[in-house]
């Protein structure tokens, strides 16, 4: 891979092929962090966790952050190390061999394709009727993959206005519950009963607003001063959006209470609703538009390197591996995980993929973490305890999902590993 024998510095990829530009700052990473993590999950993801956990939703949202924090110490300490495109792709392939990386990188490129294509009609369900929704999303695919075409600064800054437009109304939702008549309090009376098994549920398809915070690590080669920027890119955009989420997730059990929470599919619009604010109704759907734009944007860039870096090792086709001489893009992988984007987009619904998501991150972060536990103390970071911790509470929080996201992440994963044995026994 890229780097020097100790992995340390971004030398260009081998075979001769360019580099991505060096433009992003730790503002510019942070924005892209915060716009994958606050994007339409944060409007859907409370309630399937609220059937799950009842009035201990919290609670799973505390071992959800936990477990995102053991990752992303994880994360942080191998990006410093290699300041790459591909993120947990690379240091699979580095600290634990070929198969572990293909597995983090097939698992992500494959389970965050299909989110690609659920964020983009969730964009066009809250702005167009039914009969319009495909045609919306395929154009808002279209477009946003124009934006990261030209630059990875171009997706900052537009990632910027949209992180702004969602972090506005978030806070008039928090407002609004907390200003709340009688009849708000009346309702966070009524409970629903969770048990340890549903908190761990509700905390893995939690976890699936908080995958984002990584982002940052796929777009390593991108970043100054990687070795400085990303860990505290990393730090503070997950930082951030776990105090949005614990305000959000509190306001919404004291608007609605549990049970109510739970057979919501529009939480945010029943809470402003139930305190009094419809008028407000009209802003959150616009947040919620604007939230789906910019984890779409932000994950396009982050799918698209990591499709790059699996090219570059032949993983995935090499046309894949090519770089924008003007740009400095990776313009092939970005166009054709566009392309599979609008192909879902055109044939299948695919909201409902929350639980196959998370599986697939999951996959991703167990790898970061048995990674992590490797590096030596010239590049240690972090205690290796945090790595056991969080390899552990990856696997629990997988095994704990709806038993269909389950077997469906083990049926993609055992295609992906098929067809690359297949593949080098052909070889």
């Amino acid at each position: 891979m890229t780097g020097s024998p100790d992995g340390s510095t971004g030398a260009p990829p081998p075979g001769g092929r360019p580099a991505l530009a060096r433009r992003l700052g730790t503002g510019d990473a942070v924005v892209l962090g915060l716009g994958s993590m606050l994007g339409a999950g944060v409007f859907v993801v409370f309630g399937p966790a609220a059937r799950a956990a009842g009035s201990a939703l919290l609670l799973g949202l505390g071992v959800a952050a936990a477990v995102a924090y053991a990752n992303a110490t994880a994360s942080a300490q191998l990006a410093a190390q290699y300041p790459t495109s591909g993120g947990t792709y690379v240091y699979g392939r580095e600290r634990l061999g070929p198969w572990w990386g293909f597995v983090a990188g097939w698992g992500f490129v494959v389970g965050k394709t299909a989110s690609l294509a659920a964020m983009a009609m969730t964009f066009a369900a809250y702005v167009v009727p039914a009969a319009w929704q495909r045609p919306a999303a395929v154009g808002a695919v279209v477009a946003l993959a124009a934006i990261g075409y030209r630059g990875v600064t171009r997706t900052a800054r537009a990632t910027g206005v949209l992180v702004a437009v969602v972090l506005a109304v978030l806070g008039a939702v928090v407002v609004a519950g907390l200003l709340g008549g009688p009849a708000v309090a009346a309702g966070a009376a009524t409970g629903a009963g969770g048990g340890w098994y549903g908190v761990l549920q509700a905390a893995g398809l939690l976890f699936f607003a908080f995958a984002g915070y990584a982002r940052v690590a796929t777009l390593g080669e991108e970043v100054r001063d990687p070795a400085r920027t990303i860990p505290r890119a990393i730090g503070i955009a997950l930082g951030l959006a776990t105090g949005v989420y614990l305000l959000v997730g509190a306001t919404l059990l004291a608007a609605l209470g549990p049970r109510a929470l739970a057979g919501s599919t529009e939480p945010l619009v029943d809470a402003v609703v139930a305190s009094g604010w419809v008028w407000a109704v009209p802003l959150v759907r616009v947040a919620a538009a604007a939230a789906a734009l910019g984890a779409l944007l932000a994950l396009l860039a982050g799918v698209g390197r990591t499709t790059l870096a699996m090219a570059r090792t032949g993983d995935l086709p090499g046309w894949l591996a090519a770089v924008h001489p003007v740009h400095r893009t990776p313009h092939h992988a970005e166009l054709a995980v566009a392309a599979a984007v609008v192909l879902l987009v055109a044939t299948v619904d695919l909201r409902g993929v929350i639980g196959f998501s998370s599986f697939g991150v999951l996959v991703y972060y167990l790898v970061a973490n048995l990674a992590a536990a490797t590096q030596d103390g010239a590049h240690r970071r972090s205690p290796r305890v945090l790595q056991v911790l969080g390899a552990v509470g990856c696997t629990v929080l997988a095994a704990t999902l709806p038993l269909a996201a389950v077997l469906t992440g083990l049926a993609i994963l055992a295609v992906g590993v098929g067809t690359r044995a297949l593949g080098s026994a052909r070889r």
